[in-house]
């Protein structure tokens, strides 16, 4: 059974982590892995959890296999514990596929970046409203890849059924401002991770995804109550061990003008080397070269020795 508004909301008023996809040799989903990854994440004290998400390689998968990938993440985890599954495409599509979250218990939509070339931010209101309207789940839009207007956001967070916004504009001003003028009952989410939660907590943010978070919890966690507690200092100071390896996911790898391609290997790399599950990749998306390898390997070691340091 699914979450009530209220309790989605609550969950995301802290670190959600997100639920990657690893694949085997022949490119096929290893459920087992992705059960197993949620559950160690749990225990370390997580308790949001984003299912086909965009690190989960949401574009790569099909419509079926966004199900099950949901379907096992739902099943791996206790039942206060909070899945939001990614819903895009056309409104028939994203409808039939919040349908089929519908039917395994999902607690949350959390409805992707809007992939069109031309938008109309009227348009893409009424898409949400469409969206509500199939679905008594709570509904978060992930804002990211346009440079909407304030009374955009203003209104989104009053379309019926929106809990939360996930925002991932690198624009702290425009969430302040949006922050303000919005509905008081949805919850803001930083949507660019750790480097951003202390400047987007300070204009009413109230959580974070995860980055280096996503394989070592304990850092987001940490940083959540500093932030919760008003401790500045040490959240500036959590914020900045996760900077080397997070700039590191930045790049755009070898033969590559693309920033941000080596993004989800990178994370995977991660998660292997603090012993949990990364796999393959699927195309468009590059496994880490030899070179960017030993690269993760080394500010890996180096975010492992900061950790020591700060928090045990």
């Amino acid at each position: 059974m699914s979450l009530p508004a209220e309790q989605v909301r609550s969950r995301l008023r802290g670190v959600a982590v997100g639920l990657l996809t690893p694949f085997d040799d022949d490119l096929e989903i290893e459920h087992e892995k992705i059960a197993e990854n949620a559950q160690e994440l749990y225990d370390e004290g997580i308790r949001t959890f984003l299912a086909t998400a965009n690190i989960s390689e949401y574009h790569s998968l099909s419509a079926s296999e966004r199900v099950d990938v949901a379907e096992t993440s739902v099943d791996a985890l206790p039942s206060d514990a909070c899945v939001l599954a990614g819903v895009g495409g056309s409104t028939h599509n994203a409808t039939e596929l919040i349908q089929a979250y519908d039917r395994i218990d999902v607690d949350a939509m959390m409805i992707m970046p809007p992939d069109h070339t031309y938008l109309h931010e009227q348009g893409l209101l009424e898409y949400y409203r469409n969206l509500v309207s199939a679905t008594e789940t709570p509904l978060v839009p992930y804002v990211r890849g346009f440079d909407p207007s304030v009374d955009y956001l203003t209104s989104l967070t009053r379309v019926d059924g929106v809990v939360g916004i996930k925002y991932a504009l690198k624009d702290p001003v425009k969430l302040g401002a949006a922050v303000e003028a919005g509905a008081d009952d949805v919850v803001w989410v930083d949507g660019l991770a750790e480097p951003y939660a202390v400047s987007y907590w300070a204009e009413g943010a109230e959580g974070f995804s995860a980055g280096v978070s996503n394989f070592r919890p304990e850092i987001g966690l940490e940083l959540f109550d500093a932030l919760s507690e008003g401790d500045w200092e040490r959240a500036c100071e959590l914020r900045n061990i996760c900077l080397p390896y997070q700039n590191f996911r930045d790049e755009a790898g070898q033969d590559n003008a693309i920033a941000g391609a080596i993004s989800v290997s990178a994370v995977k790399k991660g998660l292997e080397l603090a012993g949990l599950h990364g796999g393959n990749v699927r195309e468009p998306i590059r496994t880490l070269q030899p070179e960017e390898e030993r690269k993760a390997e080394r500010l890996y070691n180096q975010l492992e020795d900061d950790i020591e340091s700060l928090i045990d």
